[in-house]
């Protein structure tokens, strides 16, 4: 099926967060309004961070809701969501966990993307990372064209960047000046202890999700 982006940064985020919460705490998915909230708004494993109402959220669905994306579920004692992305995007899962996490956290190496994604899916290696973003970057136009483009490389950098197509085009020269290096920028060794502890803070938060005092 043919993609009929551009999402919203509010949608982006919102399915995002359910695609994540799908792999990361099965036993609380379909995630209720609150829940969502929730994910969508933590500190942690967020780029940017953001601070949507429950009316942004709720706006953000009903985008979702008309392009198949996200499903309603009804139950209980609270309505529920679960997204649909694989299926209308018409990519296979490890595809799905990378443009996820792009969503999630914004342009990222091949290398981040691997480290990164360690709780939604393992890849053997880099390779296989590398795989998938070629074939998102080389998705024919007969369905939905490219979902993924890789960034020109940064002075000093080793790798590229890669970033998701799904909110429209990306404006490189924007996400260069943003990633500038600063004095006292991180060594990769400082960026692998960095994603360690997000991994332990969202861990943490995923707990907490289990705990939702909304959930039936």
């Amino acid at each position: 099926m043919p993609w009929k982006a551009p999402l919203s940064a509010a949608e982006a985020r919102v399915l995002a967060t359910l695609m994540e919460k799908a792999r990361t705490v099965p036993d609380s998915y379909p995630l209720t309004l609150n829940s969502l909230q929730s994910g969508c708004n933590q500190k942690s494993a967020r780029d940017p961070v953001m601070a949507l109402s429950e009316h942004d959220i709720a706006e953000a669905l009903d985008g979702l809701r008309e392009r198949s994306l996200v499903i309603e579920s009804s139950g209980g004692r609270a309505t529920r969501y679960e997204h649909n992305a694989g299926r209308v995007l018409g990519v296979p899962d490890q595809a799905a966990a990378l443009l996820g996490l792009l969503m999630l956290r914004g342009p990222q190496t091949a290398g981040e993307l691997r480290l990164n994604s360690e709780r939604w899916h393992k890849f053997l290696d880099i390779g296989s990372v590398e795989a998938f973003l070629d074939e998102l970057q080389e998705r024919p136009e007969a369905k939905g064209g490219a979902l993924v483009v890789k960034l020109p490389r940064l002075p000093g950098a080793r790798e590229p960047r890669w970033a998701h197509l799904l909110c429209g085009p990306v404006d490189a020269s924007a996400h260069a000046a943003a990633a500038e290096p600063t004095p006292g920028a991180e060594t990769p060794a400082l960026l692998e202890r960095l994603v360690a502890l997000e991994a332990q803070v969202q861990r943490l938060q995923d707990r907490l999700d289990r705990l939702d005092p909304a959930a039936p």
